[in-house]
């Protein structure tokens, strides 16, 4: 691990069990995990991944999948009761905007197609609202430049101070959404390798020093 882009990893209950002691042998410097899913589901493999992340000594996140059709107070909710009280040194918390703003196959849910466009930004900025004032740090935003333009148009302008985790795969640098002039964090591929990991894994970069991390991270 060089003195700038510390490496990192995302995981969630589709990497299975982890070896968290590989993990952090294999210079990565901070792990984020997915804790929860819209507004009742907690990811089954969180409160193993995010005590275990710690007890290897990596710097550690916790980041919420947005669901558009449920309530955000029932998604901020099930993301503070999974995640607890942060302690210092843990990474802010990150919200996961992503999904199909559209589909053409009557079968699947359209997401955020059902939301009018007025009703998003005031969705979104609530949770995070909410989840900042009680853990006590501004949260991240994780998303990727097509996907959130095309969800808020020019209501981005309003996340713009929100650190960024934009999404990029098979780039030397990640292209930004309106209104960010720089990124945080950067998931720079989805088919990425790191022992302790069996198959692929999400990669991803902080922008910064290892030191600079830390003064990102919960006092």
């Amino acid at each position: 691990m060089t003195d700038q882009n510390v490496e990192g990893v995302d995981v969630s209950s589709h990497q299975g069990n982890v070896d968290w002691s590989a993990i952090s042998q294999d210079g990565v410097g901070f792990v984020f995990v997915r804790a929860s899913i819209g507004g009742h589901q907690v990811d089954a493999h969180f409160a193993s991944n995010w005590s275990r992340v710690g007890d290897a000594g990596l710097m550690r996140g916790a980041y919420h999948y947005f669901w558009p059709l449920t309530a955000w107070q029932d998604q901020a909710d099930n993301f503070i009761n999974a995640v607890g009280n942060l302690q210092a040194g843990d990474l802010p918390p990150a919200l996961d905007l992503e999904g199909a703003l559209a589909s053409n196959d009557p079968r699947k849910p359209k997401g955020w197609l059902d939301v009018p466009i007025d009703q998003r930004l005031p969705m979104i900025h609530n949770w995070l609202n909410a989840v900042e004032q009680t853990v006590g740090i501004k949260p991240v935003i994780y998303t990727r430049q097509n996907f959130i333009e095309g969800l808020l148009g020019d209501g981005i302008q309003e996340l713009a101070d929100y650190p960024l985790w934009i999404a990029h795969y098979d780039v030397l640098q990640p292209t930004l959404p309106a209104s960010w002039s720089s990124w945080s964090f950067w998931q720079y591929t989805e088919k990425g390798a790191v022992r302790g990991i069996i198959g692929n894994v999400d990669r991803d970069k902080f922008n910064g020093s290892l030191n600079d991390l830390k003064a990102l991270a919960k006092s």
